[in-house]
């Protein structure tokens, strides 16, 4: 089949009469979107590497949270053992000292008074100065002194009088009292 020709162009020639067609630049060109859209070709392998990257993200963000709450719990279980074993320090150096018999018996003459064998001890039970010690409060009132009552007594009166009382019936704020009963005449 023939293909149809076209006749040649012709090279834009200004003429005297008509002024030459302006170009426009870059910035005053306009993009068609079709055109840009139809332009840009996306692969398959482009489409495939987009989806292994989506479905990565969803597969390791879950991850990244547990491991991230499982090095917090590693932290603080480090801490608490930390603490721990300073408290097994403690205790150790403590039983070293009790293992140690001058120790035992310092401890045994401060804290319980024990004493060796023909030793005397002196316990100074008022060892502040005599303007330091506190006075003794004269009484309140000349009159009371003593009470005569007996005590025990008066409070079973008073256990056995509460139990006996009847109860009071208190009106209630805000709520009328019901309207008095007729009573028959006798």
């Amino acid at each position: 089949m023939d293909r149809p020709t076209l006749p040649p162009r012709r090279p834009a020639v200004a003429s005297p009469s008509r002024p030459a067609p302006k170009r426009r630049t870059s910035s005053a060109r306009r993009v068609d979107a079709r055109e840009w859209l139809g332009g840009n070709r996306v692969s398959g392998f482009v489409v495939i590497m987009l989806g292994l990257v989506v479905l990565g993200t969803f597969v390791l963000v879950p991850t990244v949270g547990t491991y991230m709450d499982q090095r917090q719990q590693i932290q603080a279980l480090q801490s608490a053992v930390a603490v721990s074993q300073s408290e097994v320090d403690d205790l150790q150096a403590q039983r070293d000292r009790w293992s140690d018999p001058a120790y035992i018996t310092t401890q045994a003459r401060e804290r319980l008074y024990y004493t060796m064998p023909g030793e005397v001890v002196y316990l100074i039970e008022n060892d502040l100065p005599a303007s330091a010690t506190p006075q003794e409060q004269g009484d309140v009132s000349d009159e009371v002194g003593q009470t005569q009552t007996d005590w025990m007594a008066q409070l079973v009166r008073s256990v056995t009088a509460a139990g006996a009382a009847q109860t009071a019936v208190v009106p209630t704020i805000g709520v009328p009292d019901p309207a008095p009963t007729e009573q028959p005449a006798p």
